[in-house]
């Protein structure tokens, strides 16, 4: 088993929820990630049995950060917004800048290739899917 000392127990569980979920993965694999999260969960790394109470405070913390993320973004965004937006990313455990090695070139690629993904995604709604052509269509990407 991979250690999660030092990880964002959050994140971590996250991952384990992703692979139980994610019909790619095998059956044995979707087993032992059930076990690992029973484990964290047990250990005191989840909030206790309200596993409901945990999905809605994970998802207003993510939605939370989306929206620092959005600021990042934002030309309307003051530069002061921009830098709290920053700092409070990077202690939640998110790298804001592109890592060492990153060019513009393969960023957009990535950017590109996620609005692709949200195409065929089946719980993107359609205004997203919508925008995603639109923009797709813009950069010369559409398919």
């Amino acid at each position: 088993m991979t250690s999660t000392e030092g990880k964002n127990p959050t994140r971590v569980a996250a991952g384990l929820k992703a692979a139980i979920h994610n019909p790619n993965v095998s059956e044995e694999a979707r087993d032992r990630a059930a076990d690992r999260l029973e484990d964290i969960s047990g250990n005191g790394g989840g909030h206790g049995n309200g596993t409901t109470t945990t999905s809605f405070e994970d998802q207003h913390s993510n939605r939370e950060l989306g929206g620092y993320k959005a600021t990042l973004h934002n030309d309307r965004s003051s530069d002061e917004a921009k830098e709290h937006a920053r700092e409070v990313l990077e202690a939640a455990g998110y790298t804001v800048e592109p890592g060492p090695g990153v060019s513009p070139d393969e960023h957009q690629t990535r950017v590109l290739a996620g609005y692709k993904a949200a195409l065929h995604n089946p719980r993107v709604s359609d205004a997203a899917k919508q925008h995603a052509k639109i923009y797709l269509r813009e950069h010369g990407a559409a398919n």
